[in-house]
């Protein structure tokens, strides 16, 4: 099915994935998280990555990774002191 303009567009998508993070648009603007700070999308498959939902306009959720993230915590991360790390 195309997509056309007057469609609901999502309030959340990935819009690239390199190496060193994944730039995520969310109500239209722009966040980096670097793998650094963000490792559990570096080893992901791309479409674990892309599948990431909104909830209640300030919850992100990746369900396929079982990651979640307040946009806070992208915004200002020096509020949120706890780091969590990737499991080998």
């Amino acid at each position: 099915m195309k997509t056309t303009e007057s469609q609901d567009k999502s309030p959340v998508e990935v819009q690239n994935i390199s190496k060193h993070g994944i730039w995520v648009l969310i109500k239209d603007k722009e966040y980096f998280l670097p793998h650094e700070d963000f490792p559990w999308f570096q080893d992901a498959k791309v479409g674990e990555v892309c599948n990431v939902q909104l909830l209640h306009g300030d919850h992100l959720y990746w369900p396929d990774l079982d990651v979640d993230l307040e946009i806070g915590s992208i915004e200002d991360p020096k509020k949120y002191p706890l780091v969590a790390r990737k499991r080998d």
